[in-house]
């Protein structure tokens, strides 16, 4: 088979179309704002108002299995565009009513449906046209906009609000989401067969990421330690940023008496695009484990000290480093993903990898939001966050590449691995 030179242009175009997609599919990290209302001006509880955004995260999670099965099978353009109108739907069916039922069924069900689709779409796409020893990257890059959405989504929809109503603000946002993503998923695709990767070889004293060499089925990922070990981290490591995320405006109020949460909202969201970026590329050099146990550390000692932050600097602080420690996450699990099983089938199991944030959702804002209602703070949520940020900091020194396996020929002359 004839190779085909490589086109950066093309490489480029399907990274940045990425990064855009989520920079709409990021409404999920703006909630607090959403929340902050539901409680102050309809009389949610705070329990109540996390119930929408943990049952988008749950949904979003579970939807990424099917969702990477068919990028796999159809490719990412029709997965995506399907996301963007199912995300889309969700908000302007929020935007029907306040109560908690159909808020949860239009934002927890449909929007966190079209997540699950859109989101699955563009990083296994992306990192196919560059070279593998750059997967954490271009993974960082195109995850940065979903990170990165708040800067404009938090303001946006408390302007919205103020002027409209909470309502309309879902509505309207339903309405511009659905466009930018339908159209951004054009530009999606992935290389044709005999494809030469874009981008510099891999330097020859070789990178800190480990590769197995070969390509798993989900039945064979599924049939390693690795795989549960990589999904235990994610699921403790995820839940404090999760904890934070869902309910920042509502804890910079108690703790600091802000009512502007919604600015340290869009600041969190800075640190997370930065975070994804920075643990990318750290990742390809330092390796993906050595990468996961520095930002658990400091996860946990910022989790274990968020109690006393009470003051704006320090709670500015405290979102930077949760944001940073968070973002990292969703650009490292799907590198070390990649590495360990193979790009074959890299939508389908980072899918099933993934699972392991849905869970974590159920952990993280409901403990968060349950010790706020029984104690009126978030103290021991961040007790509990910080733990499980040690147990996933342990498990990185046991946490290794399956051994990597010579590559064959058909795989070899396939493109494949």
């Amino acid at each position: 088979m004839s190779q085909l030179q490589p086109n950066p242009t093309k490489a480029w175009t399907v990274t940045f179309a990425g990064t855009g997609i989520n920079l709409a599919l990021g409404v999920l990290y703006t909630w607090s704002v959403f929340a902050k209302a539901l409680v102050d001006q309809q009389g949610w509880t705070k329990t109540e108002s996390a119930f929408p955004y943990t049952l988008a995260c749950v949904v979003f999670a579970l939807c990424m299995v099917p969702a990477g099965r068919m990028v796999d099978k159809m490719g990412p353009r029709a997965v995506a565009t399907m996301g963007g109108v199912l995300a889309g739907a969700g908000m302007m069916v929020a935007g029907l009513s306040d109560s908690v039922a159909l808020t949860t069924i239009g934002f927890g069900l449909i929007l966190g449906a079209g997540m699950g689709f859109g989101y699955s779409a563009p990083t296994p796409a992306a990192v196919r046209w560059f070279h593998p020893h750059r997967k954490g990257q271009i993974a960082g890059l195109v995850v940065a906009g979903f990170g990165l959405a708040s800067v404009y989504i938090a303001p946006m929809t408390s302007y919205f609000m103020n002027a409209f109503g909470i309502k309309r603000a879902f509505f309207l946002e339903g309405i511009l989401f659905l466009v930018i993503i339908c159209v951004l998923s054009q530009f999606l695709s992935v290389p044709p067969p005999g494809y030469v990767p874009h981008g510099d070889p891999a330097p020859k004293r070789g990178g800190g990421a480990a590769s197995s060499g070969r390509d798993y089925s989900a039945k064979e990922m599924l049939a390693t330690p690795q795989f549960y070990l990589l999904w235990l981290m994610y699921c403790f490591a995820a839940s404090a940023g999760l904890l934070i995320i869902g309910h920042l405006a509502k804890i910079s109020q108690i703790q600091g008496g802000i009512q502007w949460g919604f600015i340290l909202v869009a600041v969190l969201a800075v640190g997370n695009a930065g975070g994804r970026i920075l643990a990318g590329y750290l990742s390809d050099s330092l390796g993906r484990t050595n990468t996961m146990r520095l930002v658990f550390l400091i996860q946990a000692a910022n989790m274990f000290l968020f109690i006393t932050y009470s003051s704006p600097a320090l709670l500015l602080m405290g979102s930077v480093l949760t944001g940073m420690a968070y973002g990292s996450l969703l650009s490292l699990f799907p590198s070390a993903t990649f590495d360990y099983f193979g790009m074959k089938n890299a939508g389908y199991n980072y899918g099933i990898v993934f699972t392991a944030w849905g869970a974590a959702a159920l952990i993280g804002p409901i403990i968060g939001g349950r010790a706020a209602d029984l104690t009126g703070g978030y103290g021991g949520s961040y007790i509990i966050s910080g733990a499980l940020l040690l147990v996933a900091a342990g498990l990185t020194f046991i946490t290794k590449a399956p051994k990597p396996i010579p590559v064959n020929v058909d795989q070899a002359t396939s493109g494949k691995v």
